[in-house]
């Protein structure tokens, strides 16, 4: 079937030359997603081209191929997202990236992935707060159906994206305390973008406790979690999207079986990754190296362990509180500061060469001295919610 092409008169009729609709999506591919969000407006014909399948799979194909870097702030009581084009293979330290705004949300905490953000939003009465999809490249915002729980608080939510189904699911939790420990109940699923939106139950086979690492690795949730909420991380807990199960992976050290507290979860290469530093707390000027453990068999609890022994320039480069924020491919760690400083700015460390880069970022300067959350390979969708 073909499309005619419209002209863009305030009447939108169609012209006399026909196109195939591949050249029709090939051509708004290549505009932005905010520019796509005021096409939807346009009419109702656009809408309907705009938000079909085969376009906004496109879309997302080629943002795939051009990932960027995505910059979060909390800031009196909203969510303010940034982007910026994602360095590939910055050469010189003085490397410069322009911040673009994308868009503000009142909310709390937040989940990101694939181009989507979860966050939750405080109501007044009975201490509850609802859950909100939000879209930072379109600007778009879903209020999600209230979970159906009696309990009241610790409420986790992990979004994931299942590939081959196509389909963005949440998966929920709230905590109860059981004796004098606190741990997950009433784990919960819900499907995004489809008629029948309502929570279900899933099954749970170990008690455990969750927190805020956790990553989604082909339709796979992964989070680091513990047996109560006294205990630090001891095992993975991963949650198939397709097969909405449950399964655990033990996190298994010769001297420890815990995971360090700046333990982050990253995408090794298509594998789950956990990088930490054992010599303290956080990422700092004091540390010496780096240990990347890789997941090879999780029905076996099989990892493999890497020492990255850092360069002397570490300390010259590296002044702030860091927090790793993930791996591009399986050489370039990346870093960026827990809090916002003037000039901005992320590290890449590359474990092979030892190398140490310093990228500045532009366009921050308003959110001086702010908590800040920054991800690798953000990509932008256009998919509607």
């Amino acid at each position: 079937m073909n499309v005619s092409v419209l002209t863009f008169s305030p009447c939108l009729e169609r012209s006399s030359l026909p196109i195939p609709d591949d050249l029709v999506f090939e051509i708004f591919s290549r505009l932005p997603s905010k520019a796509i969000a005021r096409c939807c407006c346009v009419s109702k014909f656009w809408a309907s081209m705009l938000r079909s399948q085969d376009f906004t799979e496109l879309f997302l194909t080629k943002s795939f191929a051009h990932p960027q870097l995505l910059f979060v702030f909390k800031d009196d009581r909203e969510i303010v997202f940034f982007s910026s084009p994602q360095p590939e293979n910055p050469e010189e330290n003085s490397y410069v990236v322009a911040a673009n705004h994308l868009a503000r949300f009142p909310g709390r905490e937040f989940s990101c992935t694939t181009g989507f953000l979860c966050y939750g939003v405080n109501l007044i009465r009975n201490c509850e707060f609802e859950k909100v999809i939000c879209n930072p490249s379109t600007g778009q915002a879903l209020t999600l159906p209230r979970f159906n729980s009696r309990l009241r608080v610790g409420m986790d939510s992990y979004l994931g994206y299942d590939s081959i189904a196509k389909e963005f699911k949440l998966l929920s939790m709230n905590s109860s305390r059981v004796t004098d420990r606190w741990i997950s109940k009433e784990h919960q699923v819900l499907t995004l973008g489809t008629n029948n939106s309502s929570w279900r139950l899933v099954e749970c086979c170990i008690p455990h406790y969750t927190s805020r690492k956790w990553l989604c690795i082909s339709g796979v949730l992964y989070y680091a979690a513990s047996v109560n909420s006294a205990s630090l991380n001891s095992m993975v807990a991963c949650f198939d999207l397709r097969s909405e199960k449950f399964s655990f992976v033990k996190f298994m050290e010769t001297f420890s079986r815990t995971m360090h507290h700046s333990t982050t979860l990253v995408n090794y290469d298509g594998k789950l990754g956990l990088i930490m530093s054992r010599s303290s707390r956080h990422v700092s000027q004091a540390n010496k190296s780096l240990e990347l453990w890789v997941l090879r068999d999780g029905a076996k609890h099989e990892w493999s362990k890497h020492v990255y022994v850092l360069p002397p320039s570490w300390k010259d480069v590296v002044t702030e509180t860091m927090r790793i924020i993930g791996m591009v491919g399986t050489s370039e760690i990346v870093l960026s500061p827990s809090f916002q400083y003037v000039p901005s700015y992320i590290i890449y460390f590359n474990v092979e060469s030892k190398r140490i880069r310093k990228v500045g970022i532009q366009g921050l300067e308003a959110f001086q001295g702010k908590r800040s959350y920054t991800y690798l390979n953000y990509v932008e969708n256009v998919k509607f919610i």
